[in-house]
C-alpha cells in the first residue's frame, strides 16, 4: 500500500466557522421534565433503540455548542463521541449518523489532532479507519497512515520508566486512559493490512504500560505514576473509575478488531480482560454505578456515568462474545444499563459524567461530556445484541 508521506506531518488548519453549516439533530428533542423517566422498560430491543436515539440526536443537536467541540473537533473527548456514534450508526443502520460523521470529517480533512506522539491525539482514528473500511475511500485512511507511519519510523526518547513527572513521559502511553486512545488504531491497522510492525508497535506499548500501572494485587490500574503512593480517605489505594473504565474500554476495542484467528497476541489481551472483568465486576455499588473511586465510593457516593458506560461496554462485549459467562455477568451488565438508563433525561441529556481529569472527584446531576455519550452509546451497542 502506498504512504503519502508529504502527509506525514501535516495538520491542517481549519478556520473558525466549522460549524458554521450547522449539522442538524437526526429526531426532534422530546419535550417534558428533565427527570421524567425515558423508559418503562430498560431491557427490550425497542427501549434500547429508543433511548439511544434520543441521546445520540441529543448531542449531535448540542455539538456546535460544545466547548471541547469547537476547540479541538480532532481531540480524544470527541473522538471517544465519535466511535459510540460510529458504533450505533452501524448496528441502527441509520445513514443520517454516517452522512453527519462524514460531513463533520471531510471539514477536518480526515486529519489527526496536532501532537505526533500523545496517544490521545490518535483516538479519533480509530473512527477513520472504521469509516474506512466501511466506504474503502483512500482519503479517509492516509492522514492515519502518514501518523502511524512516522511514530513507529521515529521512536520517542520519551522516558524509558514511564515516569508520568517527566514531560517527556507523554510520548510513551505512560497514563492509563492512553490505553484507550491509541491501540485500537493500530490493531485495525494491523487487522486491515496484515502488516506485523503495526502489532508490534502497539504490544510493546501496551505491555510497558500494563506492567507498570496495574497494580498485580488489586487486579486495577492505576491512572499514572504520580498515584502509586497515594491513598483515599478510607486508606484505599487511588484507583480512578472512568481511568479503569478507558482501559476496559480500549481492551474491548483491542479484541474486536484483531483478527479472530490472531494466535500470537489475542491470548494475552483475552487474559488480562477476563481477570479485569472479574474485578470490575466486584466494584458496582448498590445503585449499578461504577462511582469516581473505585475504593472509597462513600467518599464520592454520586453516580459517574463515563465510568459507568465504559465498563457495561466491556463486561456486555464479553458476554456477547464468549469471553465472560452470562450466568455471572448477566445481572451485573442489566443493573449497570438500568443505572444508565436512569442517568437520561427527557431530551437526551445524558448526566452524571465527571468532568475532564485525572482522578475522582465530585460530580452533579447536569454535568455531562462527549465521551460519557460516546460510553453509553458503546454500551448500548452490546446490551441491544444482548436484548436480541
Amino acid at each position: 500500500m502506498k504512504r503519502n508521506m508529504k502527509l506525514t506531518c501535516l495538520n491542517l488548519f481549519f478556520c473558525a466557522f466549522l460549524f458554521s453549516a450547522d449539522p442538524m439533530p437526526l429526531m426532534a428533542a422530546s419535550a417534558g421534565s428533565a427527570l421524567e423517566p425515558v423508559a418503562t422498560d430498560y431491557w427490550s430491543l425497542q427501549e434500547v433503540r429508543n433511548i439511544s436515539r434520543k441521546v445520540a440526536d441529543w448531542q449531535i443537536k448540542e455539538f456546535p455548542q460544545d466547548k471541547y467541540a469547537v476547540e479541538e473537533p480532532k481531540g480524544w473527548i470527541a473522538g471517544a463521541f465519535y466511535m459510540g456514534l460510529f458504533d450505533w450508526a452501524e448496528l441502527d443502520e441509520d445513514d443520517a449518523y454516517f452522512d453527519w460523521l462524514k460531513k463533520l470529517f471531510g471539514r477536518q480533512q480526515w486529519q489527526v489532532a496536532e501532537r505526533m506522539y500523545h496517544a490521545d491525539d490518535i483516538c479519533i482514528a480509530q473512527v477513520y479507519l472504521d469509516m474506512y473500511e466501511k466506504y474503502k475511500n483512500e482519503w479517509m485512511l492516509q492522514p492515519t497512515l502518514a501518523r502511524t507511519e512516522w511514530v513507529i519510523n521515529h521512536p520517542s526518547n520519551g522516558s524509558m520508566d514511564l515516569d508520568y513527572k517527566e514531560a517527556s513521559t507523554i510520548e510513551r502511553w505512560s497514563w492509563c486512559d492512553a490505553l484507550f486512545m491509541a491501540p485500537g488504531v493500530y490493531t485495525r491497522l494491523y487487522t486491515l493490512t496484515n502488516n506485523r510492525k503495526y502489532m508490534h508497535f502497539a504490544d510493546n506499548e501496551f505491555r510497558a504500560t500494563y506492567h507498570h500501572l496495574y497494580d498485580k494485587k488489586e487486579h486495577l490500574f492505576y491512572r499514572d505514576s504520580r498515584y502509586f503512593s497515594q491513598k483515599e480517605a478510607n486508606g484505599k489505594k487511588v484507583f480512578w473509575g472512568r481511568g479503569n473504565g478507558w482501559v476496559i474500554g480500549g481492551l474491548a476495542e483491542i479484541l474486536k478488531t484483531l483478527p479472530a484467528e490472531d494466535k500470537e497476541y489475542r491470548p494475552f489481551y483475552a487474559s488480562v480482560f477476563v481477570e479485569f472483568c472479574d474485578r470490575l465486576a466486584g466494584l458496582q455499588g448498590k445503585d449499578g454505578y461504577w462511582h469516581a473511586s473505585l475504593l472509597d465510593p462513600e467518599s464520592y457516593p454520586s453516580p459517574e456515568t463515563s465510568a459507568t458506560g465504559f465498563i457495561v461496554y466491556g463486561l456486555a462485549y464479553g458476554i456477547n462474545q464468549g469471553h465472560l459467562p452470562a450466568d455471572k455477568y448477566l445481572p451485573i451488565v442489566k443493573k449497570g444499563w438500568k443505572a444508565l438508563v436512569e442517568a437520561v433525561d427527557a431530551d437526551g441529556k445524558l448526566g452524571w459524567v465527571q468532568p475532564v481529569g485525572a482522578d475522582p472527584k465530585k460530580v452533579t446531576y447536569d454535568m455531562t461530556e462527549l465521551y460519557g455519550t460516546g460510553a453509553f452509546l458503546m454500551a448500548a451497542c452490546e446490551i441491544y445484541k444482548l436484548c436480541k
